[in-house]
């Protein structure tokens, strides 16, 4: 069962960037590519809990503000030291120039 949520107008996140969104005590990361797409992750760097929203984002890539381990925004994959657990990712959409998040439950 899916249960989806909305987050911000689309223009509240510039090309290239991310922010927060915390939702029933969880905290996501929020990205719209160059492309315009828009991605979502868990918020917190799989290291050390970090923010990413604090991070630095270049192509489809995060970086942790702490000690700079990086993911793959899109997939959620770790992509070296000192990061080695993936993030977990959610579906999103745009409806009328709102962002929605598919929170899964069971």
């Amino acid at each position: 069962m899916s249960n989806w949520i909305e987050v911000c107008p689309l223009d509240e996140i510039d090309e290239e960037d991310v922010i927060p969104f915390n939702h029933s005590e969880q905290t996501f990361a929020i990205y719209r590519c160059p492309e315009g797409e828009v991605f979502a992750t868990s918020g917190l760097c799989t290291h050390e809990r970090i923010h990413l929203a604090d991070g630095l984002v270049m192509n489809e890539i995060i970086e942790c503000p702490k000690h700079n381990g990086r993911f793959n925004y899109k997939n959620g994959q770790a992509l070296g030291a000192p990061v080695c657990e993936h993030l977990k990712t959610f579906n999103t959409k745009v409806e009328n120039d709102v962002i929605y998040l598919e929170l899964n439950t069971q």
